[in-house]
């Protein structure tokens, strides 16, 4: 039986956690290695470092941070924003990344994927989605940290990055991120259902039901949570014994 995961997404600008709501007014909320060992301490599965504004301005700068955390860190740690190319992949596994998150490079040039899944291994290549709804069950997807809309089809592409070779997908509700409103659960039951890798939801917890809903309605197999963590609305030990006492299979 498949464990459901919970992560920790943290948003980094300039060196600092930030977080907006639907990935606009970023404010700072913290430091990202002083997060991360806390979250690493409560018992989170995996931590997931993204810098929001690295595709923005063409690079990406996590590197000092994700050497720091991979000497105190030791759960599964995946690394997104300014990815754009096979070495930006190979210094960040180097460093102790162990997943790289991809959107950006992979929307404007779709063989990336596969080229870095030949070349590092589908374990490693994280097809990050963002979405945002268009219409009744229609989403397109968006690059750029939200700024830039295309006209591809959400469900569309997830089939195609999994052809492609990519082991996980990260959907973002553009939509739902950061309101604290509870996850798209048409979105994620949509994405979760059309293909047969992991599907991690990202947008919208505010609570463990949150949580419990999305997992029992859906086929999404772990969540990325910021606002829940960062704002200090419910704990990592709190939401586990809450999944646990509602008989959901998680990591202990």
């Amino acid at each position: 039986m498949i464990k459901r995961r919970i992560i920790s997404r943290i948003d980094i600008k300039n060196e600092y956690v930030i977080k907006g709501i639907q990935l606009e007014g970023l404010r700072k909320v913290g430091m990202p290695n002083d997060m991360a060992l806390k979250y690493y301490n409560e018992g989170i599965d995996e931590i997931i470092f993204m810098d929001a504004v690295a595709s923005y301005y063409d690079r990406n700068s996590l590197s000092k941070i994700i050497d720091i955390a991979t000497n105190n860190i030791f759960v599964p740690i995946t690394v997104g924003g300014g990815i754009r190319n096979i070495n930006d992949i190979n210094t960040l596994l180097k460093i102790g990344a162990d997943k790289v998150a991809i959107n950006t490079a992979a929307v404007k040039n779709p063989l990336f994927i596969k080229k870095a899944s030949k070349i590092f291994g589908s374990q490693c290549i994280v097809s990050s989605i963002e979405a945002k709804k268009i219409d009744k069950e229609k989403w397109y997807v968006y690059f750029d940290n939200g700024r830039e809309a295309t006209n591809i089809d959400v469900i569309d592409w997830a089939k195609e990055v999994q052809k492609m070779g990519a082991g996980e997908i990260l959907i973002t509700s553009i939509d739902n991120e950061g309101t604290k409103k509870g996850f798209d659960y048409e979105l994620n039951k949509s994405v979760s259902e059309s293909v047969s890798i992991p599907v991690i939801s990202s947008g919208g917890a505010s609570s463990s039901g949150d949580i419990l809903k999305l997992f029992n309605s859906t086929e999404v197999e772990a969540v990325a949570l910021a606002s829940i963590l960062h704002f200090n609305l419910n704990s990592i030990n709190s939401i586990k014994r809450s999944l646990l006492a509602n008989k959901v299979n998680i990591r202990i």
